[in-house]
């Protein structure tokens, strides 16, 4: 599978472990940076993971700041973009099998790296369920305001 990962400069040693065990597990990895621990803007590397997202060239996203707040609400500011922020694996699940999510966002200063991993485990293992949760995803990427 091809992911996209991003975050700022409060995540990028979770960045890295998630990256590295993504190319362990065989996934076509694109870091989308930072490369440094220097201070950085949340939403500049948001928009550009979610612009990856809504073009196709990754098919999924993992998003990482400090809280996963930010960079989360970043991410969900392009329509093609369904991102989840998550804590724990049942969150991980449940967001790709009810809401179709194509990314996740998790916070560095609030999660751990194996917790990290299991969420992004079950993120990539789980497939949409389509259904009747097909005409939320639909209206979640066509708002009417």
């Amino acid at each position: 599978m091809r992911i996209a990962i991003a975050s700022d400069h409060a995540a990028i040693e979770l960045k890295a472990t998630l990256r590295d065990w993504l190319i362990e597990q065989g996934h076509e990895v694109a870091d989308l940076g930072p490369e440094t621990t220097d201070s950085v803007d949340y939403p500049d590397f948001g928009y550009k993971l979610a612009g990856v997202i809504a073009d196709g060239t990754a098919e999924r996203g993992v998003a990482l700041c400090g809280s996963g707040i930010g960079i989360s609400m970043s991410v969900n500011r392009n329509p093609a973009v369904r991102c989840a922020l998550v804590s724990e694996p049942l969150s991980a699940a449940l967001c790709r099998e009810h809401n179709d999510a194509n990314c996740i966002a998790m916070g560095a200063r609030l999660i751990g790296s194996d917790m990290a991993i299991a969420c992004l485990t079950a993120f990539l293992e789980i497939e949409f369920g389509g259904g009747r949760h097909q005409r939320r995803v639909d209206k979640l990427s066509n708002p009417e305001f």
